[in-house]
């Protein structure tokens, strides 16, 4: 027996995780939608996944352009991702004009001050549940080191703050003692 969907997205409300609105612009259209479920797949050829609900009025859109950039949102940009997540009441067009954003290789909307980027082409969806899985190759990314991204946790936005050392620099290195002890 499964659990039951209130019990899971309780549990999984607790799995913090970035915040990203992955966007998409062509023939179906420009639109983009907030989300957590975005996930590396490999390095070589570097691919990601992409979760969209198949009721979503974002699906069509990127199962006709197959497109799409990831935009890490930065920890001051909680309004963004509810407007894009459709909490504000705006419509699309409204929605892109509350950001500054260009495009790279794909035509897909690229926010000029995420965190990070991913410019990617679709190469499969696959349907499961009540959502679509996008395997997008990333053909650009880019990122800001500067800048801190924007959390999900326990059904709340927050930023994140280093706990400890970061980064090659900062590494922290175990070695045994030299004389075996």
């Amino acid at each position: 027996m499964h659990v039951d969907r209130s019990t899971f997205r309780t549990a999984m409300a607790r799995f913090g995780a970035a915040v990203s609105v992955v966007t998409t612009d062509g023939p179906g259209g420009r639109c983009g939608f907030t989300c957590t479920a975005v996930c590396s797949v490999t390095d070589e050829p570097a691919t990601v996944l992409v979760c969209v609900h198949r009721d979503s009025r974002s699906n069509l859109a990127f199962r006709t352009n197959l497109v799409l950039c990831v935009n890490l949102l930065n920890a001051d940009q909680g309004e963004l991702s509810a407007t894009f997540a459709g909490q504000v009441g705006e419509d699309m067009e409204s929605r892109f004009r509350r950001v500054s954003w260009s495009t790279r290789k794909t035509g897909a909307p690229v926010f000029d001050n995420a965190v990070a980027t991913l410019d990617c082409s679709i190469a499969e969806i696959k349907e499961f549940g009540t959502h679509n899985i996008m395997f997008a190759r990333v053909y650009s990314a880019e990122s800001r080191s500067e800048q801190l991204p924007l959390m999900y946790f326990n059904r709340k936005y927050h930023g994140l703050e280093p706990i400890g050392p970061s980064g090659p620099a900062d590494e922290v290195r175990r070695t045994a003692p030299v004389d075996g002890n």
